[in-house]
């Protein structure tokens, strides 16, 4: 096999690698790991840190591309360059080394597209060559797994399809973040808003669905309806239904019944036409994806779903839940053989105790719906007391769920019996339904978590006993209700609205796409898109419930009617990614139908957004040129011509300078400083040339101070 060099994603994942075999030497850099049955000849084990190479901006292209300006316009680089990460130089240069001197390298990132995109775009730029390359390909940190893995490692044929795939995605979200954000920016200051926007190729499409749902409540009107129910008395007791009437007015009720001859009030003969007694069986849910963790997450601790993903990833880390980035609902005979021969361990870590059903059921246990990943289920490793205790609490709710929602597969269904009479006054048939549960079943798993959507058990109506054809008396009576607004979004809600986009659109075509390509965005980027439309301002989150910002509001209103607002867009250009990640599409093309897009909306924004003045109310437009509030007197900070100042100037004359030893400073660098915390400053300029980053602070004078020295 020869000398072999291991490239994890982070150092936790690599030190999750290095525990399954015996440690040579652990090094700031890399982990050498001692010559086994596994690597012979040894191994080493480095890491990224994320992404240590990126594409480059567009001002290290061209000059003119530094600043926006419409005639510069579109930015299209003739070929696309990455660079290194300035604050990840050190971990390359000796990923760079370590590569090059092995002879086999295993790509041992996370099994999904970006972290193929994660070590090709690392590996090319080694500039390494002719190296053996293999996959690592597993689901579960376990030593046992780790072990399995590396035994089995995968060629990259697949691997190299993902990447394209991804390198594909994201060249395309730089064209159109490069171009469409200081297009409508520009734009949108040229009448009279004083922002900028940041459009991209997912994102937009979610404000717009978010804002649209926002603008049928705001003009939503609540109307009366008045519908008729029964009030029925029998030898054995009394019961009620409801016919299937519902009316705009009190009159139009009153005048159907007249023409039944019939009125509210009046006591009538009715007969029960039918009685039907059922036992009915609801099972219970499927297994765990992300996507419906995050939902469940939401609605029980309102956690977000990018918090949800983290300790997902926690727990991953920590080997006793599955790999998180899952986007399907099923495992396969080998999970569940090793889940059947834990079950009663499972059971005792959340104290409970049925009789599992250990038969496999195509409801939950299905290989042929299983690709990349399977459910989220917890692993072969079963945490003991001292574990479980260092969990944090939200740790401990998502593992706790995670248990629970496994175990509900092996317990019985919940059980209920259901009666149905149908009642009859004149020819106006009224239906009642009663619910006598009668097994709780797998529902008693979730009865100590009374918010839990898996613990509505219907409350129980007994119904009297009657029997077919039996008299009853009856009295009419009307309800009145009012019809309601749809409820607005919760930040859980949005990975269902993502997920379930095609329900959006009326066009069949566009439907049948985003059906296909399970929406917009993936399992793996939903909670990090929601998080970037937070973070641009144009949603906000309050008390869980998600609301549009006016400056979402500008964004919408600028991309309305462009394909930019339109989910089934983005559908397309992710059914034809996938087609790239599948060796059917062509990357070439791709790009090429990006770039006809981008010079579409150069040429139609300008005419489309017109000449007329839009703006904020004037606190927000005021908050909008804020980069953070002045340490002086609490007012806003405005940036000005080499410096940034208090906005009540002369009232106050704090000032900071907009640069640190001549390196000129980020606006989350000048943010982080008036929040009164560190920052670091990258790239700052020796006498010899070379550059170094810096950790500053801002001191009681206003003045900024070095504070030591930055990787």
């Amino acid at each position: 096999m020869g000398y072999v060099c291991i490239f994890a994603e982070k150092p936790s994942q690599a030190k999750a690698y290095a525990e399954a075999f015996e440690v040579a030497k652990r090094e700031k850099t890399h982990i050498e790991l001692k010559p086994c049955s596994t690597f012979p000849d040894g191994a080493v084990i480095t890491w990224g840190i994320g992404h240590l190479v990126g594409l480059k901006m567009p001002g290290e292209y061209r000059e003119e591309w530094k600043n926006w300006d419409i005639k510069n316009l579109p930015i299209i680089p003739v070929q696309f360059e990455y660079k290194v990460s300035e604050d990840k130089k050190e971990q390359f240069n000796a990923v760079k080394k370590l590569i090059n001197n092995a002879d086999v390298v295993i790509n041992a990132c996370d099994i999904d597209r970006e972290g193929s995109n994660i070590f090709y775009s690392t590996l090319n730029m080694t500039g390494a060559k002719n190296k053996t390359i293999k996959r690592l390909w597993i689901n579960s940190l376990e030593v046992d797994e780790i072990v399995k893995g590396f035994h089995s490692l995968q060629s990259n044929e697949k691997d190299l399809l993902m990447y394209s795939e991804a390198k594909t995605r994201q060249i395309s979200d730089w064209l159109v973040g490069m171009n469409a954000s200081p297009l409508y920016s520009l734009l949108i200051q040229g009448k009279g808003l004083n922002t900028s926007l940041s459009v991209g190729r997912v994102q937009s499409p979610l404000v717009y669905m978010i804002y649209q749902h926002q603008k049928e409540i705001e003009n939503f009107v609540s109307k009366p309806f008045f519908e008729l129910v029964g009030h029925f008395k029998t030898v054995n007791g009394a019961y009620s239904g409801k016919a299937k009437v519902k009316t705009d007015t009190l009159e139009e009720l009153t005048s159907f019944l007249l023409g039944n001859s019939l009125s509210l009030e009046e006591k009538n003969e009715g007969v029960v036409l039918d009685l039907d007694k059922k036992e009915k069986r609801t099972k219970s849910p499927k297994l765990h994806s992300l996507s419906t963790l995050q939902e469940v997450a939401n609605k029980k601790w309102k956690y977000s779903p990018a918090n949800v993903l983290k300790i997902m990833q926690s727990l991953y880390e920590k080997k006793i839940c599955t790999y998180p980035r899952t986007d399907t609902n099923f495992i396969t005979e080998n999970e569940f053989l090793y889940l059947s021969n834990n079950v009663e361990q499972y059971m005792k870590l959340i104290n409970v105790d049925f009789s599992p059903i250990k038969e496999a059921n195509k409801r939950y246990v299905d290989g042929s719906k299983v690709q990349e990943h399977y459910a989220i289920i917890p692993t072969k490793t079963i945490p003991n007391e001292s574990t479980i205790n260092a969990l944090s609490a939200e740790e401990k709710n998502i593992y706790d769920e995670v248990l629970r929602n496994t175990l509900a597969m092996f317990h019985n269904d919940y059980i209920y019996e259901e009666t149905k009479i149908v009642t009859a006054v004149h020819d106006i048939e009224f239906e009642t339904v009663g619910k006598i549960e009668l097994n709780k079943g797998w529902k008693s798993l979730f009865m100590q978590s009374s918010n839990n959507e898996n613990n509505k058990i219907e409350a129980d109506k007994v119904l009297p006993s009657v029997s077919k054809n039996e008299k009853v008396l009856s009295v009419l009576q009307s309800k009145e209700g009012r019809t309601t607004a749809p409820k607005p979004y919760t930040e859980g809600d949005l990975v269902k609205v993502m997920k379930n986009a095609g329900k959006t659109v009326d066009d069949e075509s566009d439907k049948e796409i985003l059906n296909e390509v399970e929406g917009l965005g993936t399992e793996a980027t939903r909670s990090s898109i929601i998080e970037t439309i937070k973070k641009n301002g144009y949603i906000t989150v309050t008390k869980n419930i998600v609301s549009v910002t006016n400056k979402g509001k500008i964004l919408c209103e600028a991309i309305e009617g462009t394909l930019l607002s339109s989910p089934a867009m983005t559908a397309k250009w992710e059914s034809k990614l996938k087609k790239i990640g599948e060796g059917q599409g062509s990357q070439d093309e791709f790009l090429q139908n990006i770039k006809n897009f981008i010079a579409g909306i150069i040429e139609d924004a300008p005419q489309k957004i017109g000449t007329e003045k839009i703006s904020l109310p004037a606190e927000e437009q005021r908050n909008a040129q804020f980069v953070g509030k002045c340490p002086k007197c609490g007012n806003g900070i405005i940036e000005k011509k080499g410096f940034f100042g208090c906005s009540k100037y002369p009232d106050c004359k704090f000032t900071l300078s907009d640069n640190f030893r001549k390196k000129k400073l980020t606006k989350t660098n000048i943010k982080e400083l008036l929040d009164g915390k560190q920052t670091t400053v990258k790239g700052i300029k020796k006498a010899d040339k070379n550059t170094y980053n810096a950790v500053v602070k801002l001191n009681a004078k206003g003045f900024i101070d070095f504070v030591s020295f930055a990787k």
